[in-house]
């Protein structure tokens, strides 16, 4: 049966222990990293890092919020990373059956670097990281080795204010749809002014395409101010959108 994660980004701190675990997990090395202005470390995902907690500052009713949001693979049902490898290396990246993971394997060092590129200008996340010492493609992998043996992805295990949750992917659609519920219910449970700041938040509570991914984010804020690629629409790609993506590698090749 397919598994989903679903993160209520709500419940996050920040305190960035799935990032450690993950690390820890996979057995990836130490990356240099520098200061860029914000709490934010790393930068942004690389090949060491699957995992990575983004931070957004915003001026909410005259207050400073921090917007945190754990940014991973989110592997999609459809991936379109995937159809894209494909047209290179076929099984350079496979979708799990039982599971619904979408995982690089060892064939995509048979990409090259421009084909690279191309996979990853298709992912509407920009998920995937090329790795130029072993020109592997890397990205989450669910955890496939501890799932497959009935174990939490790693990021869950460490999760320790429950914003992070794991199981059957009906069973994570459900708390999804529960936690709009309580964003909705939460309206009626305060005081007058707790109340007209609920309203005003609920109107932006979301869950993040569901419909098309296994790993399920709920916000409650417009999506519009987290992390750029938090907000990307997603659907089902077709004949004429993949086309499209071909464009850009036929153009490298045809210098």
């Amino acid at each position: 049966m397919a598994k989903s994660i679903f993160i209520d980004t709500t419940r996050c701190t920040a305190c960035r222990g799935c990032q450690v675990a993950c690390k820890q997990w996979h057995d990836h090395e130490a990356v240099p990293t520098k200061q860029t202005g914000t709490h934010q470390n790393p930068p942004d995902l690389t090949p060491e890092n699957y995992k990575l907690v983004r931070f957004a500052e915003h001026k909410i009713d005259n207050n400073i919020f921090w917007l945190f949001f754990p940014d991973q693979c989110r592997h999609c049902v459809q991936p379109a990373c995937k159809m894209m490898a494909d047209e290179y290396v076929e099984g350079a990246i496979v979708q799990d059956e039982g599971t619904g993971a979408v995982i690089c394997t060892e064939k995509t060092k048979e990409l090259t670097k421009e084909q690279c590129e191309a996979v990853i200008d298709a992912c509407p996340y920009n998920i995937p990281r090329r790795d130029d010492l072993s020109g592997l493609l890397r990205k989450c992998d669910m955890c496939i080795d501890r799932v497959n043996a009935g174990l939490e992805p790693m990021c869950v295990k460490s999760c320790c204010t429950g914003a992070m949750n794991f199981g059957d992917r009906e069973e994570m659609l459900m708390l999804a749809k529960m936690r709009l519920t309580q964003a909705e219910a939460e309206k009626t449970t305060k005081s007058e002014l707790e109340r007209k700041i609920a309203c005003d938040v609920h109107k932006s509570c979301t869950v993040l395409d569901e419909e098309d991914l296994n790993v399920i984010y709920f916000l409650d804020q417009p999506r519009e101010l987290y992390h750029l690629f938090a907000g990307r629409e997603t659907r089902p790609i077709n004949r004429a959108d993949f086309l499209a993506g071909m464009v850009r590698p036929l153009r490298n090749m045809l210098g």
